[in-house]
């Protein structure tokens, strides 16, 4: 089960610089996570200040 960026997003990119396999990019107005790509690591939901990233 991918990680998905939930509307909490500040969009500070903090999620998309520690991601491993670089699947997080920006959107229109969050950061969106390529559910295809995402590994699962959790990596992002670790550096988010707002707790965006979540397991789906």
């Amino acid at each position: 089960m991918a990680y998905n960026i939930n509307d909490a997003c500040i969009s500070c990119g903090a999620c998309a610089a520690e991601c491993p396999v670089e699947c997080i990019s920006a959107g229109d107005d969050k950061y969106v996570i390529d559910a295809d790509v995402c590994i699962e690591c959790g990596a992002c939901a670790g550096v988010c200040p707002v707790d965006a990233p979540q397991p789906e």
